[in-house]
């Protein structure tokens, strides 16, 4: 649409939305999607803003300046973000080989986890998407390898500077000003590298995750010369090391975008993709709903930390302890008060495959999360409304505006083809994302 067109429609609107209901009859004429246009333009100032680009389009892809994307890079990235041949650091000679990256980030999950508390090392059996995952019986729970908090998804990641629920990844923009917690000896102290979110976390994670890459399985597989096409400008004595499969990772990772979700080929021109009710829910969702204050930018995410009063973990379900720290989101990082129960904002796609929502898990639906942003009552009783986000006000949605609201978020933000990102097979031919036993036979690998 052009300027002086976008101009004249929007005081059309302008007008009608003043008057009376006979008037509001006349509205009617005016097709929704060109509404919707004009509403985003006006709430963000294009619809080129919100578009995200296909993911071999490496110039329009958002990059570490440090570590700037290459086709090649990324394919190896693709490789090692599921290579179960990483595994080879395990608190227990059981897990050996068993786990990756992709354990706790799966495709068919929206690459988030498909159960609540998602298990790494210490996992046993996988299901259709990583929903039947338990504990193995050689392992107790203090021994497997989880997270205190719903593994966040690596899907749009490329538009946010700083990882993790808590934002405690990154030595750049979001986190400047933090360098105090940058604790020596502890997986923060990675920030020092002096590299963006996603690539300190894939470094510093390789450790934390008991992941290693070690030199008799890139010699003795393909990676050898997928990590020289990667990497062709560093160091034979330091090319086939974590610190440049973290770099390959990250990589790879920023590429894997939601772009062929129906809203993002209605903003590209496709008019007619999205229904006539995910059209109405994304008229709300930038402008009654008022979601676009916080989801923001192509990703729908953003770099902004708020307390939505939303549970920890907890439940038959949970593995091992939340603790203090991560209770308290950003605050538990930066020991600011102010920051306290503050947790960063997740981008909105692909949320249709995931069973869990909340930085705890506590919703099961769509729907649920949007009923308890429209009534605005906090449920964690342990922060008592402390910092809770001024954004976090009732909402005035009627019912049939929430199950529009749903809809747009659940089928116009789908992207039906993550399966894109996955390798077919592994340069070392082993079973992915997990090689336990029980997991190679609910996914039919040999």
């Amino acid at each position: 649409m052009n300027k002086n067109k976008f101009i004249i429609l929007f005081a059309i609107v302008t007008i009608f939305l003043g008057c009376g209901k006979d008037d509001d009859l006349e509205l009617s004429i005016i097709p929704d999607h060109e509404i919707l246009e004009s509403q985003i333009i006006q709430a963000i100032g294009s619809l080129e803003a919100l578009q995200i680009p296909f993911e071999d389009d490496l110039s329009s892809i958002p990059s570490d300046p440090k570590n700037q994307l290459t086709k090649e890079k990324v394919l190896l990235g693709k490789f090692l973000f599921h290579e179960t041949g990483l595994g080879k650091n395990p608190k227990k000679s059981a897990g050996r080989n068993t786990y990756s990256c992709a354990s706790c980030h799966q495709s068919k999950a929206g690459f988030r986890s498909g159960m609540k508390q998602g298990i790494g090392e210490g996992g046993f059996g996988f299901g259709l998407s990583g929903e039947a995952r338990i504990i193995s019986s050689d392992y107790l729970p203090s021994e497997i390898d989880v997270q205190p908090i719903i593994s966040p998804t690596i899907l749009n990641t490329a538009y946010q500077d700083a990882m993790l629920w808590n934002g405690q990844f990154g030595g750049t923009k979001t986190n400047v000003g933090t360098e105090n917690n940058w604790t020596a000896g502890t997986p923060k102290e990675t920030n020092e590298l002096g590299f963006e979110g996603l690539e300190t976390q894939a470094i510093a994670g390789l450790g934390v995750h008991r992941l290693k890459c070690l030199p008799e399985m890139i010699e003795n597989s393909d990676y050898k010369s997928y990590f020289d096409a990667a990497f062709p400008d560093v160091d034979i004595s330091i090319r086939y090391t974590e610190h440049y499969a973290g770099l390959a990772i990250a990589a790879y990772e920023r590429t894997v975008l939601a772009n062929k979700a129906p809203f993002q080929k209605w903003l590209k021109g496709d008019k007619d993709i999205m229904s006539v009710q995910e059209v109405k829910g994304a008229l709300l969702f930038f402008g009654k709903g008022k979601c676009f204050e916080c989801h923001k930018g192509p990703g729908l995410n953003g770099m902004e930390f708020h307390a939505l009063g939303m549970n920890d973990f907890s439940g038959s379900d949970i593995y091992q302890e939340v603790d203090l720290a991560t209770k308290k989101g950003r605050g538990g990082f930066t020991k600011n008060p102010s920051d306290d129960y503050k947790f960063k904002t997740t981008t909105l796609y692909n949320l249709k495959d995931v069973n869990f929502f909340g930085h705890g898990g506590s919703f099961n639906s769509i729907e649920s999360v949007i009923n308890y942003k429209n009534e605005a009552v906090y449920e964690n009783s342990e922060m008592n409304g402390t910092n809770l986000s001024s954004l976090f006000v009732p909402l005035g949605l009627n019912e049939t505006e929430i199950k529009q609201l749903t809809e747009f978020v659940e089928n116009a933000l789908y992207d039906p083809n993550l399966s894109r990102y996955v390798p077919e097979t592994l340069p070392t031919g082993n079973c992915f994302p997990v090689a336990d036993n029980q997991s190679k036979e609910d996914m039919g690998c040999d």
